[in-house]
């Protein structure tokens, strides 16, 4: 399963993840989940769910700007000790993290009062039935917003990026960890798979016959970040 090589891959990255994720996203991976949460017009009273949490760093940004609680849900019990570390630092009561899988979401429908999730949709074996479990444990109304790689549509910015995951990130990989350069080899063709068979037109369309609407997405870092949002029907 997809989601299996993700734990494999990631889960014992956890106490080094945040640090090396920004070097080789060239510090713009931190920017990316900001403006993530900043798509949320959520506050103190609400309940945000924050999927594939891994360290937490989406569910602190949240807690952080607005003040709402999080439920963070996570495959990897390795990422959940990070998560739990960090969170134990910022001193916050206000996330409460679950081991889970995003595909088997075990929450009533219309649990939560808005939901979060980074770089989970290239992971989702089946990505409108992800969607639409998605979308079921939201309120109607309750806004979302998803954040995972892309592929810079642009001539210039697409050779630079192919050279970047082709070269650079397995390079750059090995220098730090053997964990790390398995992931510097993995993540490009995972991004092209994705960007190939589920094109940003594709994701809106899709996820608005999921049960979203006002459905809306942008391209970040010339498109090598895309973030998605918009609310339950």
């Amino acid at each position: 399963m997809v989601e299996t090589r993700a734990r494999e891959l990631f889960a014992p990255l956890g106490p080094s993840y945040d640090r090396y994720a920004r070097l080789l996203s060239f510090g713009q991976d931190p920017a990316w989940r900001r403006f993530l949460v900043s798509r949320l017009d959520v506050g103190p009273d609400d309940v945000v769910l924050d999927l594939a949490t891994g360290t937490a760093a989406v569910s602190l940004e949240l807690v952080r700007r607005t003040g709402c609680s999080v439920v963070g849900v996570d495959q990897s019990p390795e990422m959940l000790a990070e998560a739990s570390r960090r969170i134990s630092r910022a001193g916050t009561t206000r996330i409460r993290l679950v081991e889970g899988s995003a595909e088997r979401l075990a929450f009533d429908d219309g649990s939560f009062d808005g939901l979060t999730a980074a770089y989970l949709l290239r992971y989702l074996s089946d990505l409108p039935t992800g969607l639409r479990n998605l979308a079921r444990v939201l309120r109607p109304g309750a806004p979302f917003a998803l954040l995972d790689f892309g592929v810079p549509p642009a001539p210039l910015p697409r050779a630079a990026w192919n050279l970047y995951v082709d070269v650079g990130l397995p390079t750059l990989g090995r220098v730090i960890s053997p964990g790390w350069h398995e992931v510097g080899r993995f993540l490009g063709g995972s991004i092209r798979d994705f960007d190939e068979r589920w094109p940003v037109p594709q994701l809106v369309e899709a996820a608005t016959e999921a049960g979203f609407k006002e459905v809306r997405a942008r391209r970040l870092s010339l498109g090598g970040c895309t973030v998605l949002w918009g609310r339950r029907a």
